[in-house]
């Protein structure tokens, strides 16, 4: 059985705005289990378009995008809306909760979309992603009660809710100070090492970047390096 979990084919992007500029120019790459991988380059060198396409986000696309051996080129927006929440967890930049819900059900929340487990195991599934991050003692606190840091964990719980296949980033440690940029940077090291997660991280710090398994770099929409 292959280990391959993530692979693109040729894949091309055009913008059309008004004239059509090529933003992605044949890109084939692959991501195996359990590894960590960052995506790096100058702002403005398609990273961020990479990984809407490689999230099922955009597919006005050339080429072909395989998640955990399954084509999903092609595949209509009821199926990947599932394949997202099912095989993907997302980590932002921004943590993107709901300040109105508690910690714990903010971490449910997919969980709870996916609706593959009855509520009372999903709850049992948040709590034990929240003790595996050390945050199972703000389970109950409301989200706008949470430090920055601390939100970015709840986020990264959230992620890990449905057992993706695997952790997309869009720089997850952009918006933290240098102290939590470590304390979530060794979480994905423990999450791939221990736990055998895969993890494809779009970042803009070289140290963060320097410290991953294998670095995939960027230039004018080419990938220059793997």
């Amino acid at each position: 059985m292959s280990n391959v979990i993530l692979q693109t084919s040729h894949i091309n992007k055009y913008f059309h705005d008004p004239v059509t500029v090529p933003v992605l120019n044949d890109l084939s790459m692959s991501v195996d289990k359990g590894e960590f991988v960052s995506v790096v380059g100058k702002s403005g060198c398609g990273k961020s378009t990479l990984l809407y396409i490689l999230s099922t986000m955009d597919t006005d696309y050339e080429g072909q995008l395989w998640i955990d051996q399954d084509l999903i080129t092609g595949k209509k927006e009821k199926e990947l809306a599932r394949i997202r929440n099912e095989k993907i967890g997302f980590v932002f930049q921004f943590h993107y909760l709901l300040n109105e819900f508690s910690v714990l059900k903010n971490v449910m929340l997919p969980g709870l979309k996916l609706n593959q487990y009855s509520e009372s195991e999903i709850e049992h599934r948040a709590m034990e992603r929240l003790r595996m991050l050390h945050m199972e003692d703000l389970a109950l606190k409301n989200a706008n009660q949470l430090s920055g840091g601390q939100k970015q964990r709840v986020a990264i719980a959230r992620a890990l809710i449905n057992d993706p296949a695997i952790i997309m980033g869009d720089e997850p440690t952009g918006n933290l100070d240098k102290k939590n940029g470590e304390i979530v940077f060794d979480i994905f090291q423990e999450l791939a090492v221990h736990y055998h997660q895969t993890l494809l991280i779009v970042t803009h710090d070289p140290e963060f970047a320097a410290r991953t398994n294998r670095i995939i770099e960027m230039e004018d929409g080419r990938i220059i390096r793997q």
